[in-house]
């Protein structure tokens, strides 16, 4: 005898409905639906709640449902303030046996449903997960999302009867990538909070993870997140200049944390918390050097104030990086600024940098700032080292790279260093690499020094406009590597039009990150000033708009 899958009549063939939420987005709500609708004959219906639009919107989805039966439309008289509102909305008016979550801006990718669905049956699985993309728009730049939770493309599917043996799965707060056996998530009442809730995605995943459901992931690609950075109404993850959204961000973890303890799982609450301190907390504290005063002392308050709350097993858990600015955060009832916000920024990035001065204690230990120890990072393995590489460019047809590598506390050099290697990466755009073997020569003051050239029509010619990050990897003797971003200290905007006979030209420019990294961007001298123009237009549009 043939077991069927839950929720389906014996014999028939499962569908999904596919639940998309919208207000006022008509630019991009028709490409949405159409890539649900696209997935073919396992998908049932397209359940589109429309949250009390103003804009073009309603006239795009009375288009889409008259060209195709597939589509719903539920219409809302009053806006929800949030995301959570009417994704319940949509979830309850679901008919199908399985559904899933789409939103007005992004897509589906191709066949996403398909291999979901065929995977989420042959498995009788009740969450089914695939990997979900961050496409940086215009540029195309994608970058997958968590991706050391899934198998590789191919490979066979991870099997998790919940997900306390794989705790790490915490980090996938995304309810889009994910294909879900409907009567699980009711018979659980899994559900959003409801209004003006933002990061509702941290609730509802946590309520899911609570429920221990048989959790299937694949590595093939499902879901296309798009970030539109200069959209003029920015998504609520990106919207980090207003303290308010740090609060949001709080708030939803909080929440987060009370539903896994309340469900009897406290070491899952403790990965939350662990998972906190190593990507929430980091990811703003890289950006506070950026931030006005006021901001940091209310950013500040609110995290101590979450931290206090945790205990210490979470920050035992943690990156030494997490780890050291939990401990500072909680050390120092006010904001540190100056210097010693620097080097909290330093270490808050990705891969964590420790940049100097190297400051002691009395005994000569190492310290973050006054008080607060670098526990630990004498014993850290040298490709785990936090490295500090500071870089300067002379920009010109062959573009020259000097290189400071630092040696903090005397641990890089007392892990012997055999090799070094400068990369060049694409930011934007197809994933391109040039690299460049680097000779370490002794500094007077510790460290090292290294130079190389760059041929900026190599660079040029990857395509009309390209942007360059730039990293230094070292090799050590016991076979491990550790690679940092080139920082660059001080440096604003350089640039210069170069020129090779008989007629090239190219636009090159040196620039600091807003995370302090050293970066590169080399264009066609026509075509690449024309783009220039259109994104600076492009800019001045989002902001009026």
């Amino acid at each position: 005898m043939t077991a069927s899958t839950p929720g389906t009549t014996p014999g028939a063939t499962p569908q999904v409905s596919i639940v998309v939420i919208v207000y006022d987005d008509a630019a991009h709500i028709t490409d949405a639906v159409r890539s649900a609708l696209s997935q073919g004959s396992c998908v049932a219906e397209v359940v589109v709640v429309d949250d009390a639009s103003t804009d073009a919107t309603p006239e795009r989805l009375t288009r889409l449902a008259a060209a195709d039966p597939r589509v719903r439309v539920i219409t809302r008289t009053e806006n929800s303030g949030g995301c959570g509102t009417p994704r319940n909305q949509g979830l309850a008016a679901a008919r199908s046996p399985y559904v899933m979550l789409l939103d007005s801006d992004d897509v589906l990718a191709p066949d996403a449903v398909r291999t979901l669905l065929a995977t989420a049956v042959a498995e009788q699985a009740e969450v089914t997960a695939g990997v979900c993309v961050r496409r940086e728009l215009p540029a195309g730049t994608d970058t997958p999302w968590q991706r050391d939770l899934f198998p590789a493309v191919g490979a066979p599917p991870r099997r998790y009867d919940g997900i306390d043996a794989r705790p790490e799965f915490l980090r996938d707060t995304l309810c889009v990538n994910k294909l879900y056996l409907r009567d699980f998530l009711d018979k659980h009442q899994v559900r959003f909070a409801e209004g003006a809730v933002h990061y509702e995605d941290f609730v509802f995943t946590a309520r899911l993870y609570a429920a221990r459901p048989r959790l299937v992931a694949v590595g093939e690609t499902v879901y296309l997140w798009h970030v539109r950075r200069e959209a003029g109404r920015q998504s609520i993850s990106l919207r980090r200049d207003e303290v308010r959204n740090w609060q949001d961000r709080v708030d939803a973890h909080a929440e987060a944390i009370r539903i896994l303890d309340g469900a009897g799982a406290p070491g899952l609450a403790d990965a939350a918390r662990t998972k906190f301190i190593d990507h929430d907390l980091r990811m703003y504290v890289r950006e506070l050097r950026q931030k006005p005063a006021a901001y940091r002392t209310a950013w500040w308050r609110i995290a101590r104030t979450h931290l206090a709350g945790f205990g210490p097993a979470p920050a035992a858990a943690a990156s030494p990086a997490g780890r050291w600015l939990s401990d500072l955060l909680l050390a120092r009832p006010e904001p540190v600024d100056g210097a010693e916000l620097a080097r909290a920024c330093e270490l808050a990035a990705s891969p964590p940098r420790l940049a100097p001065p190297y400051l002691t204690d009395d005994d000569g230990s190492p310290v973050l700032a006054a008080g607060v120890p670098l526990t630990g990072l004498d014993a850290l393995p040298p490709g785990r080292l936090p490295l500090a590489v500071d870089g300067s460019l002379r920009l010109g047809p062959v573009c020259a790279v000097r290189l400071r590598v630092h040696d903090p506390y005397g641990l890089v050099s007392a892990a012997g260093p055999i090799n070094a290697q400068l990369e060049l990466r694409t930011r934007l755009g197809p994933p391109l690499s040039v690299r460049r073997r680097l000779e370490l020569t002794p500094h007077a003051d510790g460290g090292w020094t290294a130079s190389t050239t760059v041929d900026a029509f190599e660079l040029r010619d990857v395509g009309e406009m390209t942007a360059w990050s730039l990293r230094v990897g070292l090799g050590f003797a016991d076979g491990s590597r550790a690679v940092t971003a080139v920082r660059a200290p001080g440096l604003g905007k350089r640039h210069a039009v170069v020129h090779r006979p008989p007629l090239r030209f190219a636009l090159v420019q040196a620039y600091g990150t807003t995370n302090g990294e050293l970066g590169l961007r080399v264009a066609d001298g026509v075509r690449g000033g024309w783009e220039v123009v259109r994104a600076r237009l492009r800019r001045i549009l989002a902001r009026l708009g």
